[in-house]
């Protein structure tokens, strides 16, 4: 089938309009399916929808507050993307750029993980994580990443203003070139013979970190919370006029198009 020109075109077209094709093993496809007939191909619906990065930069800019996004960079475990949506949306993220390759997708997987948070939290699907860093940089955010041979500790490093936050992979860290468009490179040192933390560990501790040193900087005992001011997003620039803080109690503040997959 791969070789017959009209598969090629639907595939070529699929891609074209943002669907992420990717080949796997029979087993797998079997597992999606949950044992039913396929015939080779699985159409994957994401368990959240996403957003245009524009849409993202636009919605955060009239938030009230300094925005903190996140970014992923070959974060290929559902369970670790998961649970960095959760921790983020917790302390006080306000939007999440995910590249279509390379890393895990919005499955259920993930959706379980977050516990929820991928409801709160808007995901910006990138074609190419570089060029949205670039076009983050434009907006006025300053990019860090973790890795372990970073020159500022987590304690010392630069984390005011617009900040974009990138985890790299699970085994290899942030790739050569993702690393040239940071800002910073943090590192968190440890005393023990564990070498190195999980993706979504280390993640959750910067983003402590940063909330550590911003809306949490004047809390004290029984103290709550200040209520998080979340980017009203829509898809359709003409939309995104709209005012930014979420009213309290209110369904999440994006409108997004549903995001899929296509299991080959």
């Amino acid at each position: 089938m791969r070789f017959r020109s009209r598969f090629l075109q639907l595939l070529r077209e699929a891609k074209g309009s943002g669907v992420l094709v990717e080949e796997v093993t029979w087993a797998r496809l079997a597992q999606l399916s949950g044992g039913g007939v396929h015939q080779g191909i699985v159409l994957q619906t994401a368990a959240a929808d996403t957003v245009d990065l524009d849409a993202l930069i636009n919605g955060c800019s009239r938030i009230g507050e300094a925005p903190l996004l996140m970014a992923v960079d070959g974060l290929t475990d559902p369970h670790n993307l998961g649970a960095i949506v959760r921790s983020a949306e917790a302390l006080g993220a306000h939007g999440l750029v995910l590249p279509q390759r390379r890393n895990a997708g919005l499955t259920g997987s993930v959706a379980k993980v977050a516990a929820g948070a991928l409801e709160h939290l808007p995901v910006a699907r990138v074609v190419n994580l570089n060029r949205a860093l670039e076009k983050l940089k434009d907006s006025g955010y300053r990019v860090v990443g973790l890795a372990e041979e970073g020159s500022a500790t987590l304690v010392e490093a630069d984390l005011d203003g617009p900040l974009v936050v990138v985890t790299g992979s699970e085994g290899q860290g942030l790739s050569m070139l993702t690393r040239r468009h940071c800002d910073q490179l943090i590192r968190i040192p440890l005393r023990g013979i564990t070498p190195s933390l999980n993706a979504s560990v280390a993640t959750a501790m910067l983003c402590y970190e940063v909330a550590r040193r911003g809306w949490m900087a004047n809390l004290k005992g029984q103290d709550p919370a200040p209520r998080i001011q979340r980017a009203q997003i829509h898809v359709d620039p003409a939309d995104v006029s709209t005012t930014a803080a979420e009213p309290e109690g209110s369904e999440p503040a994006f409108d997004a198009q549903p995001d899929t997959e296509i299991r080959l």
